[in-house]
């Protein structure tokens, strides 16, 4: 009875903010609303109502993808979290279930991670679906203490649709650190025991349990390393098979402290005995330069794939990106891997192969001789922003993609062989003037050597997500145009072969 009353408090709480701002008549705000769900996304995972940021609990189980999320049911602004719930057989097409964990007694529910415990390690059943997460306090002697955030777990007997909260909650109890959150668990062989890795100020501290009840601390990761401009938060511990043997990637996620400001997740490659996590390299690598990809986690019980999920905004003005009745979406499912370039090991970041079941090639790869602008806006006219393109230049000189609508407003991309830079311009792509830190145009550096540029990007209402150079070179990027783009041209700075230009429709 007391979570229901408090859920409605939160409900009676928006509804008064509402209340309090400029009056509207209906059918001014009917419009208004109407106007913005044109930027809600046609094949990327958005909540039909409230507010949205981190994945959370990421797993597979029994031919559906689960995909948890940080949810405030009840209004389109970060405020008490839930976890909102959204299945998928395909990684493309999502429906939006009942919302799976609400705030209790130890406080709202921040993110985390699910397993499936096969071996019915913590008592629950077999096969049980285990949700391990940090319930955050807003008690006021909690936040005087530090003592805010714990671990906390709960299971599921039916695949996600109903949840008990462990009676002995919190599992882990909170040491004295004010940052203490995000739990990704998961089950290591060789030692058979449940790791936790948990976010610590600007650390990575790894836990150990053998039945995700009782969790003993292993070692901490993250002093004079890696990017230190905000606080770790989010991190995934991910093991991968090489050539050369065995490597160990560790995502973290930093707010602010982005290559192009706030929010990004930079990874460390290197190795874990089972207790310690040692990085291979002391440079900073950056999963996605983009500056909307955030907090991105993999799935669990997907063998040996890693599919990965992130949140597409940013911290530095996620709450004040246009939105109707709600506001957030997050990126295409994507699949990781290793790849060597010289001595270095880059993290590589591509869209899952799903993607290509659900899509139509409506447009046959083909080569075009640039000497000039080329216009291929054909090939996209119809599609209101809802397409998958890729395309090869022969020689890695400069060349620029111009996205244009009929209101004239434009999405630039392309690559500066000057700087040796990729990079995209969303000054004039709609209303980009909502926050003076919504930067115009982010930029990220080529990895690789070679003369072939290899372009693929992703477009959907009110984003463009660009993989360049195999997913070693990535930017994700919001954007809020009121028309859906019908022109395309390509230019280069020299002359130069387009080759294997294709499109293709998802539906």
């Amino acid at each position: 009875m007391k979570e229901i009353v408090k859920q409605v408090g939160f409900g009676l709480f928006a509804l008064a903010v509402i209340a309090c701002g400029p009056q509207q008549s209906s059918t001014e705000q009917n419009q208004q609303i109407d106007s913005l769900e044109d930027y809600r996304p046609a094949y990327h995972f958005s909540p039909k109502n409230g507010w949205m940021n981190d994945p959370n609990g990421l797993v597979y189980l029994d031919g559906t993808y689960h995909l948890f999320f940080q949810h405030n049911p009840d209004s389109n602004v970060w405020g008490p979290m839930h976890w909102g719930h959204a299945t998928s057989t395909d990684l493309v097409h999502w429906e939006e279930q009942e919302i799976a964990l609400f705030p209790d007694s130890l406080g709202t529910i921040f993110s985390g991670s699910a397993v499936i415990d096969k071996d019915n390690t913590a008592g629950f059943g077999a096969n049980a679906l285990v949700a391990i997460y940090t319930n955050h306090s807003h008690e006021i002697e909690d936040q005087k203490t530090g003592l805010h955030q714990t671990q906390s777990i709960a299971y599921s007997l039916d695949q996600g649709k109903t949840w008990t909260k462990y009676e002995g909650n919190p599992v882990l109890p909170n040491p004295g650190i004010w940052d203490f959150r995000d739990p990704k668990v998961i089950w290591h062989n060789e030692t058979q025991q449940w790791i936790m890795t948990l976010a610590t100020k600007q650390s990575i501290t790894f836990y150990a349990s053998k039945n995700l009840k009782s969790w003993e601390r292993l070692s901490e990761f993250g002093e004079g390393i890696g990017a230190h401009g905000g606080v770790w938060e989010c991190p995934d511990l991910l093991r991968f098979s090489t050539a050369e043997g065995e490597k160990w990637v560790l995502l973290v996620s930093i707010n602010p402290g982005g290559p192009n400001t706030g929010s990004a997740t930079q990874y460390f490659v290197g190795d874990f005995d089972g207790k310690t996590f040692a990085s291979a390299h002391n440079d900073i690598r950056w999963m996605d330069y983009g500056p909307d990809n955030y907090a991105g986690v993999t799935f669990s019980n997907t063998g040996d794939r890693k599919l990965l999920i992130g949140w597409m905004s940013n911290w530095e003005y996620a709450n004040d990106v246009p939105a109707s009745t709600w506001r957030s979406g997050n990126t295409i499912v994507r699949e990781l891997g290793l790849s060597k370039e010289g001595d270095k090991w880059l993290l590589t970041s591509t869209p899952a192969s799903e993607i290509d079941k659900v899509s139509e090639v409506t447009t046959k790869s083909k080569s075009v001789e640039l000497t000039n602008e080329a216009d291929l806006s054909d090939a996209i006219a119809s599609f209101g922003n809802t397409f998958d393109a890729s395309f090869t230049l022969k020689k890695a000189t400069g060349f620029h993609v111009t996205l244009t609508n009929e209101e004239g407003e434009t999405l630039v991309f392309g690559y500066d062989a000057a700087k040796q830079q990729y990079f995209i311009d969303r000054s004039k792509a709609g209303d980009a003037n909502f926050s003076d830190k919504f930067i115009h145009r982010p930029v990220a550096p080529r990895l690789v050597q070679g003369d072939d540029l290899d372009i693929r990007f992703l477009l959907d209402h009110n984003s463009i997500e660009l993989f360049a150079d195999g997913g070693k070179s990535n930017m994700s990027t919001l954007f809020f145009t009121k028309k859906p783009f019908t022109k395309l041209q390509i230019a280069a700075d020299e002359a130069n072969t387009l080759d294997a230009f294709q499109v293709k429709a998802i539906r």
